[in-house]
């Protein structure tokens, strides 16, 4: 049986160069096959927006949501260590309210670790979830919650003053306790330098290979989305989107041509168990219905 990662294994396979895999994951299904497919780590992500409900980005995502699709995730993954996005707004405002939200989370979903997005603008509220007791996973770079307020989906840290500020953050954020931060869309070469400054493991997405992990997008990796929209930075292991509509399409025609249900599908009574119901010729009536299917 699996044994779930802790913090400590994680900082171990840092200083080991062990990469760290990270995937994200919405549902009991996705979870299951995650931790069969021994994923060191799952991350319940706000991205659930996007690719599962059908929003344009991540900011209308709820507390609720959050902690409906992580309940679903840690049933489906007893044995890995699962961390949950805290959405827009459920933090940052003030310490308490980012702790009552944060415990939410940890209380009834019953996972390991919340994720929050931000620099050192949030080091104390992460230093207070971390004295707390309740471990924070870092995000810089891209962080999709201020995706209006960056403009856009677009690479981070490519001027010196911006990769500074990038730097200094992600020190910060090890200083306030985070046991690990993500860094989205950053410059190959800055989140290179990042993961080596720091002592706490980097998760990298859509920066570059010099990263202590790489964390992408479940629908990413299987093209399970119509339309699918390639990213650079994304690898595809499949074409699930594609497979789960023809396979839609031919059960459609299978009804539409009575091909479906076809004789193995159905369940037939004995000979006259129809007969105080329609009279004679009853067994007949049932036989013409076994072969019509």
């Amino acid at each position: 049986m699996k044994k779930r990662l802790t913090i400590s294994a994680m900082a171990k396979m840092k200083a080991e160069g062990m990469p760290i895999s990270v995937l994200t994951a919405y549902d009991y299904p996705a979870a299951k096959l995650a931790e069969e497919a021994e994923v060191d780590v799952i991350l319940v992500g706000d991205s659930l927006g996007n690719v599962v409900l059908g929003y344009d980005t991540t900011i209308p995502v709820t507390l609720e949501d959050m902690i409906h699709h992580a309940r679903a995730v840690a049933r489906g993954a007893q044995h890995t260590f699962i961390v949950t996005d805290m959405p827009f707004m459920t933090y940052g405002v003030t310490i308490e309210h980012t702790l009552t939200n944060a415990a939410r989370i940890m209380q009834q979903a019953q996972v390991q670790a919340v994720k929050l997005e931000g620099g050192a603008e949030i080091t104390a509220h992460v230093k207070a979830l971390v004295d707390a007791g309740i471990p924070v996973m870092g995000h810089i770079g891209l962080t999709p919650q201020a995706v209006h307020q960056l403009s856009g989906y677009k690479v981070q840290g490519k001027l010196e003053k911006d990769a500074k500020k990038l730097l200094d953050d992600a020190l910060a954020l090890q200083e306030a306790g985070a046991f690990a931060i993500v860094l989205e869309l950053v410059t190959e070469q800055l989140a290179s330098y990042i993961s080596e400054r720091l002592e706490i493991p980097t998760i990298g997405i859509g920066a570059g290979r010099g990263c202590d992990g790489q964390v992408l997008v479940y629908h990413d990796i299987l093209q399970y989305a119509s339309p699918h929209v390639s990213k650079r930075f994304v690898k595809s292991y499949a074409d699930v989107g594609t497979t789960i509509r023809d396979a839609i399409s031919q059960y459609v025609q299978d009804v539409k041509s009575r091909q479906f249900p076809a004789e193995e599908h159905a369940f037939q009574g004995e000979a006259g168990t129809l007969d105080s119901l329609y009279g004679h010729g009853s067994a007949s009536a049932q036989s013409k219905g076994a072969n019509n299917s």
